[in-house]
């Protein structure tokens, strides 16, 4: 008991060195898009829309290659640097075929280092656990970031991101929820401004498709066997400030995002993609509670195969409380209102690791409940529908549902642009941030295994001195410190 009442004490004086509570921080509105179709041509007749931005790929296998495809088809970024720690993987191959001209790196920190005043931009498409360290350098150097949702895995992390990027207005920052730049964010706030979507009272949210760690034995006692290493990785990088942890195909290849130690479960993975625009519109911030209902198979490892988790959100001015439910696994479908309708994975999901997400009984999504309307939605760019489909006929009849505006730019492109001062980054990490801590907060009780009460001002725990400790996680690694001071 008195080792663990110790580390706890560590691990709060760590919060407290490193500067882990700040002010509130407001979020803001985007301002009204004009009406541009978000295509290459379209790009060339914004003025100044032929520069293009020096960009640093940092991680360009899998979601790393994807994101540089999506980022390159803009005509807006000239890529200089590719920054892999496994630069002779496989799956890091087509990246280099298609950028043979740029400069080669295992360590990102020695890209910074040997390419400062080169580099506009850095693009981090590692996993959740490896962004903090890379969106930090580049903050200080000056240098615009955007970053594969969440931003931070910790609490912390996403406090002193969301601190530098402020310290640092000079910066244009990005978190990579791409239905910030589609149809469904300019639907939600054209709806909000018109009064459709009004008085929320509740949401729920969910993505019950099957997991890697469903197949995992949450019987589970110590981690992974060690196997031999790949040659051609750098494992002590991979692992950044995380602790150590023996090599294991359990770990890499997209696994990572199993485990407590290096991922957030489903959460993470898909909560910026579903509730994303509730949370900015509805002006939610952080939750008051934090409700456990449900963690099937809990264990000290990796996430439970299901989860139900409630954030409960106060009164804001003349908005009600709301409460918004996660339900994640497949054997914990929620109950939908009468007149849902399946519509499966919308187009525009990413592919997992090369494969498409099999369909489950819902579609990945959200219903939101007003006093006035219920609607149904999906993930990422999919919009909004009323229920039932015969309400919405009728009040687009009747000239009620105003015209959506389309965006100026996907949200590649509204990135690059925002760099070159043509447009505002729509996900900034002052916003993106605190969206990213309420899932901190959610993986802190599926962690637990039970809920708790938390002080939104204070951005502390109440009564519960283990979650208090898990609001930082554990210290970084020796020589990692650094990244942690403001």
């Amino acid at each position: 008991m008195h080792k663990t009442i110790n580390h706890m004490v560590s691990r709060r004086n760590f919060i407290k060195a490193a500067g882990a509570t700040a002010a509130g921080l407001a979020i803001s509105s985007l301002e009204g898009p004009e009406a541009l179709a978000s295509t290459a041509e379209s790009y060339s007749r914004i003025p100044g829309a032929n520069s293009k931005v020096n960009v640093a790929l940092v991680g360009i296998g899998f979601r790393g290659e994807q994101n540089a495809v999506s980022f390159d088809k803009t005509g807006l970024m000239n890529v200089v640097a590719l920054c892999d720690v496994d630069m002779g993987a496989k799956h890091t191959q087509k990246i280099m075929d298609r950028f043979p001209k740029a400069k080669r790196y295992k360590d990102f920190r020695k890209m910074f280092d040997e390419m400062r005043g080169q580099i506009d931009a850095v693009v981090v498409s590692t996993p959740d656990f490896a962004h903090f360290a890379i969106c930090m350098r580049a903050i200080r150097e000056g240098i615009s970031v955007y970053s594969e949702k969440p931003l931070g895995q910790t609490f912390l992390q996403n406090e002193l991101l969301i601190k530098a990027a402020k310290q640092h207005p000079e910066v244009v920052t990005q978190m990579g929820n791409q239905g910030h730049s589609e149809a469904n964010y300019f639907q939600f706030k054209a709806w909000m401004d018109a009064g459709i979507i009004k008085d929320v009272y509740a949401v729920t949210a969910h993505m019950n498709n099957d997991r890697r760690w469903h197949k995992f034995d949450p019987n589970i006692k110590k981690f992974p066997d060690a196997q031999p290493l790949p040659e051609t990785i750098d494992w002590d990088l991979w692992l950044m400030d995380r602790q150590w942890h023996d090599f294991s195909d359990k770990f890499h290849y997209g696994n990572w995002r199993c485990w407590y130690d290096f991922g957030m479960g489903a959460l993470g993975d898909w909560g910026a993609h579903i509730i994303d625009t509730c949370h900015e519109f509805l002006d939610l911030g952080l939750p008051y509670e934090i409700e456990l209902l449900k963690a099937t198979y809990h264990n000290d490892y990796f996430f439970p195969m299901s989860s139900t988790i409630k954030f409960r959100f106060p009164r804001r001015g003349d908005m009600p409380a709301c409460d918004i439910t996660w339900y994640d696994g497949v054997d914990n479908v929620p109950e939908v209102p009468k007149g849902y309708k399946f519509k499966g994975v919308a187009a525009d999901i990413p592919t997992v690791n090369g494969g498409k997400l099999k369909p489950s009984k819902l579609t990945p999504g959200k219903e939101i409940y007003t006093n006035t309307y219920i609607f149904q939605g999906g993930s990422h760019a999919s919009t909004l529908n009323i229920i039932p489909e015969e309400l919405e006929k009728q009040l687009a009849a009747e000239g009620k549902l105003p015209e959506v505006p389309q965006t100026t730019s996907n949200h590649y492109a509204n990135f690059l642009l925002a760099v070159l001062g043509k447009e505002k980054a729509r996900s900034p990490f002052e916003k993106a941030g605190v969206l990213s801590e309420v899932f901190n907060l959610g993986v802190i009780a599926q962690r637990l295994g039970h809920g708790f009460k938390f002080d939104r001002n204070a951005k502390e725990v109440i009564g519960d001195p283990f979650a208090t400790a898990m609001l930082s996680g554990m210290p970084p690694r020796k020589g990692w410190e650094e990244y942690y001071q403001i």
